[in-house]
């Protein structure tokens, strides 16, 4: 199908983060009455080796104005938009076609996008007849709650990661632990570092350990501090150390020390597929944004 007259697409280059950012936290703003979205977030997914951003994104332009964009990783997921100023004239039917036709073009067989629930983007999915997949959800510690704190078992200790001596441990706990997931599809370390300790501004606090009483990480969580909010966007534990509150240890010092780094609340997302939720309740967290998968055989 073709775009409504007046606009024009191409592909995404790397100046152009600062307008997709733009965009995407006015969408966001628009959608869910928050932004969560960073510059750097946008920057550090771009320079993933596995991303080809000439060939994996668009931006769709209205007199050299950016109004919507997309972009497909790993020929299944996508990040797509539309300004909520440009809704309603077949913008988004025509970057949903797109993101199908990239996925197809590049060896995928399925393509998806997790959307707020009740939202006009999960309308347009469902008008188009995608199916639904997996649910996520955003949590919160509110601003001023009660942080208890969790105890290690006897001889574990908390620590920071070392530069040079810790990046491969950290992203072999989150691969081994995220690759228990249905269908994920596995990543390299340079994608990984891509979006953590290469991450514009990043610093080694942000990466904790939990340490067994031989010195060996056993857990480990990734924590992005912003606007007066800490992120936890990774948390990962060895399967065969979990059941022994590691993982709620490394929450609670994650949130203590956002607060430490002048976050007032602090926020992380979970989906149904992990089975979390619970951890993530039984530590004070709370529901904020609901969010569903929807997907389409391409």
């Amino acid at each position: 199908m073709n775009l409504p007259p007046g606009l024009v697409a191409r592909p995404l280059v790397m100046s152009d983060a600062s307008a997709v950012h733009a965009l995407f936290a006015a969408a966001e703003l628009a959608d869910t009455g928050e932004v969560a979205v960073e510059l750097e977030d946008i920057e550090g997914g771009w320079q993933r080796p596995s991303f080809d951003l000439e060939q994996e994104s668009i931006g769709v332009f209205e007199n050299g104005t950016l109004v919507a964009a997309g972009e497909v990783y790993k020929t299944r997921r996508a990040e797509a938009t539309v300004h909520p100023d440009h809704r309603g004239r077949g913008i988004g039917t025509w970057l949903a076609r797109w993101v199908e036709d990239c996925s197809r073009r590049r060896g995928g067989s399925l393509v998806g996008q997790s959307v707020p629930v009740g939202g006009s983007a999960e309308r347009l999915y469902q008008s188009l007849g995608y199916r639904e997949g997996w649910r996520a959800w955003v949590l919160v510690v509110p601003e001023g709650a009660a942080i208890e704190p969790q105890p290690l078992p006897r001889g574990y200790v908390l620590r920071d990661l070392v530069v040079g001596e810790d990046e491969e441990t950290a992203y072999r706990l989150v691969e081994d632990a995220f690759n228990e997931w249905p269908d994920r599809q596995p990543s390299t370390f340079d994608d990984w570092a891509a979006s953590t300790v290469r991450r514009p501004g990043f610093e080694p606090w942000q990466i904790r350990f939990a340490v067994d009483d031989r010195g060996t990480a056993v857990g480990v969580a990734f924590l992005i501090v912003t606007e007066g909010c800490g992120y936890v966007d990774q948390l990962a534990v060895r399967s065969d150390q979990r059941g022994k509150g590691l993982a709620r240890a490394l929450l609670v010092d994650a949130f203590a020390r956002a607060r430490e780094h002048g976050a007032a609340r602090s926020e992380l997302s979970t989906d149904s597929r992990t089975g979390a939720l619970p951890l993530y309740e039984h530590v004070g967290m709370q529901v904020s944004q609901s969010y569903q998968h929807w997907m389409t055989d391409v």
